[in-house]
């Protein structure tokens, strides 16, 4: 079964997006990070998610991240399926924190139970097919708008989403252009999905 081990990003500067990275998510093995200067403009085309347990422990990592650098894109609030907010980091990446719960249970805490990566692609039916030929089986899909693959233990989740629908979700046009800038680590490939996604192997990682 191919599942993601990592999740490389090209930054402008390494050295400061490890610093926000270690200090606003407390992020380790799961994203990397890669120097470039690799043309990019608008919606790059994906976000990362970062699944907590409570409303509690979005408000702080969303905090951390603001006071790391971060510009808010949507505010943490209640919505019908729980509570989040989305935040893009200081080297263009767009992050949602989510909780399914409305209610806190206990302290705050910077803890996130799964990193979520959500892909925006054309075609969501094409893509799903490209991924379950690739090895990845579906978990959850609602017809042309959603898939989620089912790779529970894998250190990164795996999800397709309609682009334009993606782009709302995250609060930005859905317009942009040149490099997604990401390379997806996985134990398969490498290839190119249809939408233009690198995978690589999972051994050719570059560090955080």
């Amino acid at each position: 079964m191919t599942s993601i081990a990592s999740v490389t990003l090209e930054v402008a500067d390494p050295a400061a997006a490890e610093r926000f990275y270690s200090t606003a998510f407390g992020l380790g093995g799961q994203v990397r990070l890669r120097a470039s200067q690799t043309p990019s403009t608008g919606f790059r085309g994906f976000t990362l998610s970062l699944v907590v347990a409570q409303p509690a422990d979005v408000d702080a990592l969303v905090d951390a991240a603001v006071a790391g650098g971060a510009t808010t894109l949507k505010p943490a609030a209640k919505s019908l399926w729980g509570y989040g907010g989305v935040v893009q980091a200081p080297d263009g990446t767009i992050w949602q924190v989510a909780s399914s719960s409305k209610k806190n249970t206990g302290p705050a805490t910077r803890r996130f139970d799964e990193l979520v990566l959500l892909l925006g692609v054309e075609d969501v039916k094409a893509s799903k097919r490209f991924y379950v030929e690739h090895g990845l089986p579906v978990g959850k899909s609602f017809g042309g708008k959603y898939v989620e693959f089912a790779t529970e233990s894998a250190p990164v989740k795996l999800a397709l989403y309609k682009r334009r629908g993606l782009a709302k979700v995250a609060g930005v046009s859905p317009e942009g252009t040149g490099s997604h800038r990401l390379t997806i680590h996985g134990d398969t490939g490498p290839f190119t999905d249809p939408d233009g996604f690198v995978w690589a192997t999972a051994s050719e990682t570059a560090s955080l």
